[in-house]
């Protein structure tokens, strides 16, 4: 029952007493209304408090799931990645950060955990005896790309792009190796990055 109806059922009691003994109530009885109420005020402020405490504890669970940042590097065993007969989804398998967990190491699929402005960011290093493509993918479809032709004067050939998205919960993004193209895998040189950088 609420305590604030409770006292005010105690307080109407208590003055039907009093105004049975001619306008009076015992000292008792006025004893017990006024603890009652001092109990309700000081009750009705921790109600207060640990109603702001839940609204604190639901702001810091939202601000952990806006924490989104991520980096990752495609490995080969210092090899070279590709070249492949197809378009194929390169795999940033070791990660340097996932903060939100939005990147997945295994797909090198990274699924937006909330609505917002992403960044992303893509650099690769390869050689030059064949092409070096990369492509990012917005839900299948392409928004921006890096490449470098090949050539036999040329031994090394570096690329990178960087955009903006908007996101909707649940979208993806990914990064696919164009086909007849290569990479080099090793630690250092070719990496996906991302961060949210406003909610919507």
């Amino acid at each position: 029952m609420n305590f604030t109806i409770l006292w005010f059922v105690l307080l109407f009691c208590g003055l039907a007493l009093a105004q049975d003994d001619g306008g009076t109530c015992s000292p008792d009885t006025c004893n017990l209304l006024r603890d009652f109420g001092s109990r309700s005020e000081k009750l009705g402020a921790m109600e207060t408090r640990l109603e702001d405490c839940e609204s604190q504890i639901l702001e810091l669970r939202n601000n952990e799931r806006t924490k989104v940042i991520f980096s990752a590097v495609a490995t080969a065993g210092d090899k070279a990645i590709g070249p492949f007969d197809e378009d194929t989804t390169l795999i940033y398998n070791k990660v340097f950060t996932n903060i939100g967990n939005a990147y997945n190491p295994s797909t090198g699929i990274f699924a937006a955990p909330v609505a917002g402005v992403y960044y992303f960011s893509i650099y690769y290093h390869a050689g030059g005896h064949h092409e070096g493509k990369l492509f990012l993918y917005k839900n299948g479809q392409l928004m921006i790309m890096t490449h470098d032709h090949k050539s036999d004067s040329d031994t090394a050939d570096n690329g990178g792009n960087a955009v903006f998205l908007q996101l909707q919960q649940g979208e993806q993004v990914y990064v696919q190796l164009a086909a007849n193209c290569h990479v080099w895998g090793s630690d250092l040189h070719t990496t996906f990055n991302g961060f949210l950088v406003t909610l919507m």
